[in-house]
């Protein structure tokens, strides 16, 4: 039995009564050629700005770029890995996509709490992905965060 509680307790995330203002956390990755294809297979978005080199230097973009919402998806890690961690429910995410992300660049997904709303169990997050200086994706994410009480 204490080995079922120690597994429960590396599972668990942050209670609401842990966060503070000001909080962060971050989860980094490289994004692959594999990456893209998986995602595109997954989701079905085979844009060809995402897939198609000769089609993708024509564009704005002059070259293949990584979904939007993959770079996304490194947001969902911070949230429901590291903070708050497993426990807590996405509710919402706004999201403003400032620059392209293309194979090879490192993603850092950051999350910082900005607010925490007790009565509801819920925590504003604001959240920004970026490759070195460069702010790739910004928006804000709402949680339900499980309560000790």
């Amino acid at each position: 039995m204490d080995d079922v509680r120690q597994i429960s307790k590396e599972l668990d995330g942050h209670y609401l009564e842990d966060l503070s203002v000001g909080m962060t956390a971050s989860y980094a990755k490289t994004v692959t050629e594999a990456d893209i294809v998986l995602y595109a297979g997954i989701s079905g978005d085979t844009n060809p700005v995402h897939l198609n080199q000769e089609y993708a230097s024509g564009t704005m973009f002059q070259g293949r770029i990584a979904h939007g919402m993959l770079t996304a998806g490194f947001i969902s890690a911070v949230l429901g890995t590291k903070l708050p961690g497993p426990g807590c429910i996405y509710m919402s995410q706004s999201l403003k996509f400032k620059a392209p992300v293309r194979i090879g660049d490192t993603v850092t997904a950051r999350a910082t709490v900005t607010e925490i709303i007790a009565e509801k169990r819920r925590v504003v997050m604001r959240t920004v992905c970026s490759t070195g200086d460069t702010v790739v994706l910004e928006g804000e994410a709402l949680l339900m965060v499980p309560s000790r009480g």
